[in-house]
């Protein structure tokens, strides 16, 4: 399967964020791709409150993007907000298919409560794993801070995940993006799946200011194999990374290396 990581800078409003989606997606599919897969925040970066932006899953930003994926004929992922408990959001992933279909949601696990920054002061945790099929391939779906857990990577393997996808918004800061780098090879060879990691792109590459720490973006999009290689990197400005995934490749790491039979410890989750 062809599959476009999207990297952009999104900004504070929505609907100026969906029509980003439709040019990137509209270029995926240009190249070929039969799936685009964008950033958390896609809807709203972290530079305004989530709470403020959500919306539900039948407003008009999800309603956009299904719209953008029938017509486009290409099935897309994107990171939104939510409405969550008491006034929060939940960080979500909408995964709709080339028909505008809902495939899945997924709300992210593990909050960023990180580096100075406290993502539960606005954010709602989601409390269940996701995975879908598509194309014949199995994808799990985990979000940006998720990639420092092993434990959620190997559950998507053990429950027939070929390929995580871990859309991003990384935070910034010295040896961030080595560290997301790092722990995307690592989630690889955890799992034995490939790890296809969309982030947002670095807001100065754009011209814009961040405050220091602030989850907005590094860029360095990555694609790694499951035995660890990385297939693809972007820069940290805006770019459309194109790859061809083939499952085969999974059964044929997990052959040679079987961590996720040989593994001596069990999984649960809370």
């Amino acid at each position: 399967m062809r599959i476009a990581l999207a990297q952009v800078v999104s900004g504070t409003e929505p609907d100026a964020n969906l029509d980003l989606v439709r040019d990137r997606a509209a270029r995926a599919r240009e190249a070929g791709a039969e799936l685009a897969v964008f950033p958390e925040a896609t809807m709203a970066s972290f530079a305004t409150r989530s709470a403020d932006v959500a919306q539900p899953l039948d407003g008009p930003w999800a309603r956009g993007l299904r719209t953008i994926a029938r017509e486009l004929g290409i099935a897309i992922v994107a990171g939104m907000f939510t409405p969550g408990a008491e006034g929060k959001a939940r960080n979500t992933l909408l995964v709709v298919d080339a028909a505008g279909s809902d495939l899945a949601t997924y709300d992210k696990i593990h909050l960023f409560d990180a580096w100075g920054f406290e993502e539960s002061r606005h954010v709602e945790a989601g409390d269940a794993p996701s995975l879908i099929s598509l194309g014949g391939i199995t994808f799990g779906l985990a979000t940006c801070y998720d990639i420092r857990f092993p434990e959620l990577f190997k559950h998507l393997a053990h429950e027939g995940a070929e390929v995580v996808l871990v859309p991003t918004s990384w935070a910034n800061g010295p040896g961030k993006a080595e560290q997301f780098r790092a722990l995307c090879i690592a989630r690889a060879m955890d799992s034995t799946c490939f790890i296809l990691a969309p982030g947002q792109a670095d807001p100065t590459s754009v011209g814009e200011q961040v405050r220091t720490g602030s989850p907005t973006g590094v860029g360095h999009s990555v694609v790694v194999s499951p035995l660890g290689e990385v297939l693809a990197e972007a820069g940290g400005a805006p770019e459309l990374v194109v790859v061809d995934i083939d499952p085969a490749d999974v059964a044929e790491a997990r052959r040679k290396l079987p961590v996720l039979v040989n593994a001596r410890f069990g999984i649960s989750l809370p």
